[in-house]
């Protein structure tokens, strides 16, 4: 099994798109999030798959009211 390649992307970094994302497109943004998870499993890119499940994450916890735009983040 091929290791994850390593991320610069910083959990504030997926808060901050997460809510560029709801800014713009609102409740649209978690079905971009879908599609892009969707398409990406279909051509085998797991990794980036993954990547996008998390930001989805958090623009369903911010669509949800779940999370505020500068709150603190909790790795669980």
């Amino acid at each position: 099994m091929t290791a994850a390649p390593a991320s610069r992307i910083t959990p504030d970094d997926i808060r901050h798109i997460a809510w560029t994302l709801v800014d713009r497109h609102g409740a649209r943004a978690l079905g971009y999030a879908d599609l892009a998870v969707e398409e990406l499993e279909e051509q085998g890119e797991r990794f980036r798959a993954d990547a996008w499940k998390a930001l989805r994450s958090e623009i369903a916890d911010a669509l949800d009211g779940r999370i505020e735009r500068g709150a603190a983040i909790r790795l669980n």
